[in-house]
């Protein structure tokens, strides 16, 4: 067998495959891959309440390139435990790897997606004082109200879902909105389920 010469074309002469690998080491068809949609999804952690874990779970999601959308911590009945609610816009299979995550780190008591969850943010928003009755009317309109005013900035409080939040600063925008800080989502399961 030594020196014999195999059939076919010489490597230079060869098509090139192109596509990547899928975890098993078989070439994937570009054409023919299917496009995995995205998804938002509230993940609510019960986690030790002490230094250091907040920096863990973002450092988790950090070396898997999984993005946060918003993360939100605070002490729960428990003193000794914090509730994490993170939202993520990811395919399921990261969903599920951000799941599986979580569930491994060693200060997780509870990890659980929470689907159909009461949510809420809160947000304060600096617009232009030039018109005080038009900017108290939209914040009143959205369930909030002017916590501090001047000749020049009012700064309005509001509470409410992502989407009432991104509504009322569109609606704010005609006033000219200078500055916003926003605090996250916060999620409780509805009605008597246990959120983890």
């Amino acid at each position: 067998m030594t020196g014999e010469r195999m059939e076919g074309k010489a490597p230079v002469d060869r098509e090139i495959p192109s596509g990547r690998r899928n975890s098993q080491g078989i070439r994937i068809d570009p054409e023919t891959e299917a496009e995995l949609q995205e998804r938002r999804a509230v993940i609510s952690a019960l986690v030790d309440h002490e230094p250091g874990v907040l920096a863990n779970v973002s450092g988790l999601f950090a070396r898997r390139q999984l993005n946060i959308e918003s993360l939100t911590v605070g002490p729960t009945i428990d003193e000794s435990k914090a509730r994490m609610t993170i939202v993520v816009e990811e395919d399921e299979p990261g969903i599920e790897q951000a799941k599986r995550q979580l569930r491994k780190e060693v200060h997780a008591w509870s990890v659980r997606e929470v689907k159909g969850a009461i949510e809420r943010e809160l947000s304060l928003i600096k617009v232009s004082g030039d018109d005080p009755a038009g900017v108290t009317a939209v914040a009143e309109m959205y369930g909030g109200q002017a916590v501090q005013a001047n000749d020049e900035i009012i700064t309005v409080e509001l509470t409410g879902t992502e989407a009432d939040i991104d509504a009322a600063i569109r609606a704010f925008e005609q006033f000219g909105v200078h500055e916003v800080a926003r605090t996250g989502t916060a999620a409780l399961a509805s009605g008597t389920q246990s959120t983890t």
